[in-house]
């Protein structure tokens, strides 16, 4: 059972979980910034790397799914640790929202490597992927192959639009990348992290609710 049903209804949310989650602080992030001061393309050769090992994870998780009927108790299940997770998310990003992350990656690296380094190295991104990503896939995988492999490619295309123009944005003038303009979108993400969150959570509370009647 899918928590949402409409499948543009599900894109929408699927763009604003993905947006929300790519523009909080984060390592993908931070050697965005890095790169972004030397070469005006780093955006988008890191999202290139970062898609590298999407990707191949996101299908993975749909074919590994896909042979089986997954119990509503166990979508229920990911549900609540997902919204959980997003809930967690939000307010640690709130919590660190006046922190500076810095880049663990040489600045001599390539940045389409570094992509690829970054997001196989965070354990975070496994972890998201593995509790509100399979939720998202749960959703997708309603709409079949082609509704799935839309979701993966809007998806991935979320976090290459921001990378390819925030990396641009940076390196023409890092003076529009002010701390009022970081604050206000840690903020939009925060709500957005929390109030989604919220939703799956209710939604999986719901369905185990009508599981235990």
């Amino acid at each position: 059972m899918a928590f949402i049903e409409s499948f543009p209804v599900f894109l929408a949310s699927v763009v604003l979980i993905s947006m929300s989650g790519v523009l909080l602080p984060g390592p993908l992030f931070a050697v965005t910034i890095e790169k972004a001061t030397k070469r005006k393309t780093a955006g988008a050769l890191i999202a290139l790397g970062h898609g590298v090992i999407e990707f191949p994870l996101m299908f993975l998780i749909f074919f590994v799914l896909s042979p089986f009927t997954v119990p509503d108790s166990v979508q229920a299940a990911i549900g609540l640790v997902g919204g959980v997770l997003m809930i967690y998310m939000g307010v640690q990003a709130f919590r660190n929202r006046n922190k500076e992350e810095k880049a663990e990656t040489s600045s001599k690296r390539d940045s389409l490597f570094a992509g690829i380094w970054t997001t196989g190295a965070n354990a975070g991104f496994i972890l998201w992927w593995l509790t509100v990503g399979t939720a998202l896939i749960l959703n997708a995988r309603e709409f079949g192959l082609l509704g799935f492999s839309v979701f993966a490619g809007v998806h991935w295309l979320c976090d290459f639009a921001w990378y390819t123009i925030m990396a641009f944005a940076i390196f023409k003038s890092r003076r529009f990348w002010t701390k009022g303009v970081h604050a206000g979108i840690s903020l939009f993400c925060v709500a957005v992290f929390v109030g989604f969150g919220a939703y799956f959570f209710g939604s999986a509370l719901w369905m185990a609710i009508g599981i235990l009647t």
